[in-house]
């Protein structure tokens, strides 16, 4: 299989799995996974209602740019980049995309 396919098969797997699970505290609101396959682009989005409040919030967004996973943002309780590398995604193909770039080589992922 393709790299970029896998990456974005274990992406897609996390956005799912995470949206399987409902918001307790928001009963009327749905998370629903967004994915443009052609661009690589995936995010999950929460829209809805919390009491008389509207709700569109992205709790987790990834890219994949040129061949490596570029984990934009990360609003969950979850660690997908553990999951990632549980998966076998190494070290070197996550980019912190949070992180400022010139702050990236003191971690131990990708720069860019």
């Amino acid at each position: 299989m393709d790299k970029v396919k896998k990456y974005e098969s274990f992406i897609l797997k996390i956005l799912n799995d995470y949206a399987a699970t409902p918001y307790a505290n928001l009963p009327n609101a749905e998370t629903q996974v967004i994915a443009d396959k052609e661009n690589h682009h995936y995010q999950l989005v929460t829209i809805g209602w919390d009491g008389d409040e509207f709700v569109h919030h992205c709790p987790i967004h990834f890219d994949i740019k040129n061949g490596k996973i570029w984990l934009q943002i990360n609003w969950t309780d979850s660690d997908p980049v553990k999951a990632l590398e549980e998966m076998g995604v190494p070290k070197t193909d996550i980019v912190l995309g949070w992180i400022p770039e010139e702050e990236r080589e003191f971690t131990d992922f990708a720069v860019s």
